[in-house]
């Protein structure tokens, strides 16, 4: 891989996290004497990743993570495109593994992190009833966010839970996808939506919506977030420290505490 040139790399980077996340981070340098290491990781670890990063830079002060958050999609489609990137969180195999496979991760340095709840959500102010999935095809139900089911995991989970339901083909019409599973959790805060599917650790984080059904597992695909570093990593002895500690007793008691299921 070519080096890309630092005035090149911070406005690839910036690029990105407006592309992918549409949520502002802290990218400063910060102290010279410290390495920053970027952290790509699916939109759904955010406020857990707040909470994490804290943790690790007070135990690492030689270490500072700059995190950009977006679909597991688009931020694999950035570390083929030569991004600049230490470490990747996906919320898929299927994304995390096609790197793998091309080379860009090497399977050692990887390992399946986290698992997650899939579940339909309502605003607490929604007038209509919705006791479970098959109240979406209501006709008084106009709109349901999810994730874009191509790029998206929780897209992707969400819409094989309907088509194992039997209700995509009549329900696809109301679908608003999204770039990532946050905005779908927006999206039914605002009431914009009559109900969104996300993850079970979103709709934690969140007072303005509520779980209305949990996903039977049987009805998706595994939900696994595996983590790797990358291979092209300019700071590889950086990015171990941070694989490791995501493995550490630390680090558990914080995924556990925002309903992560810690797999590792």
């Amino acid at each position: 891989m070519k080096k890309i040139a630092v005035p090149v790399l911070i406005l690839l980077l910036g690029l990105s996290l407006v592309a992918c996340s549409g949520q502002k981070e802290n990218l400063n340098k910060g102290d010279q004497n410290k390495t920053d290491i970027t952290i790509s990781a699916a939109a759904s670890l955010n406020n857990v990743l707040t909470e994490i990063r804290s943790d690790f830079e007070k135990k690492n002060d030689h270490i500072h993570l700059l995190i950009n958050l977006g679909g597991s999609g688009a931020l694999q489609q950035q570390i083929i495109q030569g991004a600049p990137v230490d470490l990747f969180i996906s919320a898929a195999d299927i994304q995390f593994g096609e790197l793998i496979k091309n080379g860009f991760i090497k399977k050692q340095d990887s390992t399946d992190l986290l698992g997650n709840k899939l579940v339909l959500i309502t605003n607490k102010e929604s007038s209509i009833k919705i006791t479970g999935f098959s109240d979406l095809q209501k006709r008084a139900l106009k709109e349901i966010a999810i994730g874009t089911p191509e790029t998206v995991p929780a897209g992707m989970y969400a819409k094989q839970t309907l088509q194992n339901l039997g209700m995509w083909e009549k329900v696809q019409t109301k679908i608003i996808p999204t770039k990532d599973v946050r905005q779908v959790l927006n999206y039914v805060e605002t009431g914009n939506v009559d109900a969104g599917i996300v993850y079970m650790t979103d709709a934690k984080i969140s007072d303005k919506v509520k779980v209305v059904s949990v996903a039977d597992e049987q009805t998706h695909d595994p939900i696994v977030y595996p983590a790797g570093i990358i291979k092209e990593s300019l700071h590889h002895k950086e990015a171990l420290q941070f694989y490791h500690y995501l493995k550490s007793k630390p680090a558990r008691i914080i995924f556990e505490k925002y309903g992560f299921k810690v797999l590792d």
